[in-house]
């Protein structure tokens, strides 16, 4: 009797043990399965993005070091990409749309963020790091922005709105991607399009006299854009950087950097002397957004965009001078992924 227990009791856990052993080795092929589902994209659409809302609010009453009475601001971003893959070739899409602004009762509302960036590219594999592509890119904004002490006589005269400025880069080259989460765009030879369709004059006095005997400058100007004919074209070189890595446990980096070299000649706001192109000015876009999760729903985002464009002369003492352009966000609010 005790042998056919002990005979039953080894069956039964070798049964057990077997089943167990299967059940286990299920779950880890299912999660390594997911894991390469996730990581890596083979055959067909891929799909996803973020998008992230924050709300904030302050007010005063009384206070005697100095506070605005009643603030208002919000900032919303969508991040979308839409990517298919078919054997060698590739089809890569992004959108990127951000607007923010602040309402204070001494100032009103005015923006304080607002992009269009639309990327997409076509590419064929050369070999596994290396592909021969072809890329478009638009960027714009929203909204019209102002400037609310012009001529220092507190007069809002409106420097952008929508397609005043755009930008459209058509650019066929090659690209390089040594690791999942960096790449490199570079052509040789490409257009770009500079769009000021929009209100080009944009004039606050009667055909540009203001009554203070200043003369404004057409807002078309300000971009190296013609107001006749509206649209700039150039020819140049072009090459943009990207990166987008979980850097830190929750904390994800992505940025990107774009650089233009216009081989041709243009006429800039102030430019004296032959007028001869200027290749060696190169156009730098670089946009970057860190995001640091607190938890599911809750993230800390940081924006960051930095704008050099040597056609854009509206700094310097006399307002026609380049000049570097940065603006920066630190949000927190909502955020989720789809």
């Amino acid at each position: 009797m005790n042998r056919f227990c002990l005979l039953a009791l080894a069956t039964i856990t070798g049964f057990m043990a077997t089943a167990q052993d299967k059940t286990v080795k299920e779950i880890q092929s299912t999660a390594q399965r997911t894991i390469a589902d996730d990581t890596a994209h083979k055959k067909g659409w891929k799909t996803g993005g973020i998008v992230s809302i924050n709300i904030g609010q302050g007010g005063s009453h009384n206070w005697a070091a100095g506070a605005e009475k009643f603030s208002f601001s919000t900032a919303a971003f969508l991040n979308v990409f839409a990517n298919i893959k078919d054997g060698r070739r590739t089809w890569t899409n992004s959108l990127a749309l951000s607007y923010a602004f602040v309402n204070a009762s001494s100032t009103g509302v005015r923006k304080t963020d607002d992009k269009i960036d639309l990327l997409s590219k076509v590419g064929y594999g050369l070999n596994p790091k290396f592909d021969l592509s072809g890329l478009v890119n638009f960027r714009s904004q929203f909204t019209d922005g102002f400037e609310y002490n012009y001529f220092g006589k507190g007069l809002q005269h409106r420097i952008s709105g929508f397609f005043a400025p755009a930008y459209l880069v058509v650019a066929p080259g090659f690209t390089w991607h040594p690791v999942s989460y960096f790449s490199v765009f570079a052509s040789p030879v490409s257009a770009r399009f500079v769009f000021v369709t929009n209100d080009p004059y944009s004039y606050v006095g009667p055909n540009g006299n203001l009554p203070t005997g200043e003369r404004e400058t057409p807002l078309a100007a300000n971009y190296g854009v013609d107001t006749i004919r509206k649209v700039k074209v150039e020819v140049g070189a072009f090459a943009s950087a990207e990166f987008n890595k979980e850097i830190f446990k929750n904390v994800l980096l992505k940025s990107r950097v774009d650089v233009y070299s216009n081989y041709l000649r243009a006429k800039r706001l102030g430019d004296v002397g032959d007028g001869k192109a200027r290749p060696q000015n190169v156009d730098v876009f670089w946009t970057s957004v860190l995001a640091m999760k607190v938890n599911k729903w809750l993230t800390v985002n940081y924006n960051f965009d930095l704008i050099y464009d040597d056609d854009v002369r509206q700094f310097g003492p006399n307002k026609t001078s380049a000049g570097t352009q940065t603006r920066t966000l630190l949000s927190v609010g909502f955020t989720t992924k789809f």
